[in-house]
C-alpha cells in the first residue's frame, strides 16, 4: 500500500492552519493528564509498558497524534517554543530486529524510560500497568479517542488507525 496514502492527513494536520488541530489536541493532552493526576496511579517506571509483545498489547495512533508526535519531537510545537527537554527524533528507528520483524517495543523507551514523553500518544499517555488503574483506563481511553476522533472531522483531517511501529515506518518512509 502507498505510505503516502494510507496517512494521506498526516501532512495536512502539520499545516492546518495555523497548527489549530495540534493546538486542541494539546488541550485534550493537558485535560487528560488532569483526569489522571486526580487518579493517582502509580507507574513504578519499569518500562514493561512499552515491550509490547512481551506485555501482551498492542499501542495505536491516528493520524493526528502522530503529526503531534513528529512535530513536539522535532521541537515544532504550536506557539511552544523547543526545550532542552525535548528530544529530536531523526530517523531511521531501530524498529525492526536484524531478522526483519519488528521490535518488540517501542523504539523511544531507553534503560526502561521513555525518551519522547512529551510527544506520547493517548495510549501511552493513559496506561498504567497498576491495577487500581484498570477500572478505569477503557472508559478514559475512549472518551478521550472520541474527542481526538471528532478534531479530525472538524478540521477535515482523514482519520487513520495503525499500529504504533507501522504507523512509525510509514512515517519514516514519507520523510525520505
Amino acid at each position: 500500500m502507498n505510505a503516502l496514502r494510507e496517512i494521506d492527513g498526516f501532512v495536512q494536520a502539520l499545516h492546518t492552519p495555523p497548527g489549530r488541530a495540534l493546538e486542541k489536541l494539546g488541550e485534550l493532552y493537558a485535560q487528560l493528564d488532569c483526569d489522571i493526576a486526580i487518579r493517582q496511579p502509580i507507574c513504578t517506571t519499569s518500562g514493561r509498558c512499552c515491550k509490547f509483545e512481551i506485555w501482551g498489547h498492542r499501542l495505536y495512533v491516528s493520524t493526528l497524534e502522530l503529526a503531534n508526535f513528529l512535530q513536539v519531537t522535532r521541537g515544532e510545537q504550536p506557539g511552544r517554543p523547543r526545550t532542552d527537554s525535548v528530544a529530536a527524533i531523526t530517523f531511521p528507528l531501530p524498529l525492526y530486529q536484524e531478522d526483519g520483524t519488528l521490535n518488540p517495543g517501542c523504539p523511544w523507551q531507553i534503560d526502561g524510560l521513555c525518551t519522547a514523553r512529551a510527544a506520547r500518544p493517548l495510549g501511552c499517555r493513559i496506561y498504567f500497568c497498576d491495577t487500581t488503574a484498570e477500572s478505569w483506563q477503557q472508559e478514559r481511553y475512549e472518551y478521550y479517542h472520541e474527542k481526538i476522533t471528532a478534531l479530525h472531522a472538524a478540521f477535515n483531517i482523514p482519520y487513520r488507525y495503525m499500529e504504533w511501529r507501522q504507523a512509525l515506518t510509514l512515517l519514516e518512509n514519507v520523510l525520505k
